[in-house]
């Protein structure tokens, strides 16, 4: 079952609309289009066929992302889906967040940025006092909001991203 909350939203171009968040498990309907719609997005930047990404996408079994280790969110604005992304337990006081995104059409809004924060709350509730991350060498966005929201890049930024490879990142929730 889905646990629904809202969250003021003031985010560029929401004014005072209303945001809110669903808990829901990997195969809930609500999760089709955002694995379905990263799963195009990640095969475009990587040379994949969408199947195999969709595929590896739903590779964790779903329990990791159910409490009390971890949490699948989906964000809907006026009751439409627009970001969501999950946490699972990584280590006993990390959590693993995995799967940001924001549909192509809402990005800019600051969506994406909303669903770190609430993701980065809902671990810190769950007694998490880290949080890690990785996140591919292309995708120059998710770098810029993760450090945007005060992430550590584990690698040295100076080499260029095809080179390094997945980018890994972390922050204290203390």
């Amino acid at each position: 079952m889905s646990a629904t909350f809202e969250v003021n939203a003031r985010v560029t171009g929401a004014d005072d609309a209303r945001l809110q968040f669903v808990r829901i498990g990997q195969d809930d309907p609500l999760a089709t289009p955002l694995l379905q719609e990263l799963a195009l997005e990640y095969a475009s930047r990587y040379g994949r066929s969408p199947g195999e990404q969709y595929q590896e996408l739903k590779s964790y079994p779903g329990h990791e992302f159910e409490p009390p280790g971890g949490v699948l969110l989906v964000a809907l604005y006026d009751g439409v889906p627009v970001a969501g992304g999950a946490y699972r337990q990584y280590a006993e006081d990390t959590a693993e967040l995995k799967r940001i995104w924001t549909a192509q059409s809402q990005r800019g809004r600051g969506f994406g940025k909303r669903v770190v924060a609430e993701l980065e709350r809902s671990a810190r509730e769950r007694g998490y006092s880290r949080v890690y991350l990785t996140t591919g060498w292309n995708q120059p966005e998710a770098v810029a909001l993760y450090l945007a929201a005060g992430y550590t890049p584990l690698y040295d930024r100076s080499l260029p991203s095809k080179t390094v490879g997945s980018h890994p990142f972390e922050k204290s929730l203390e």
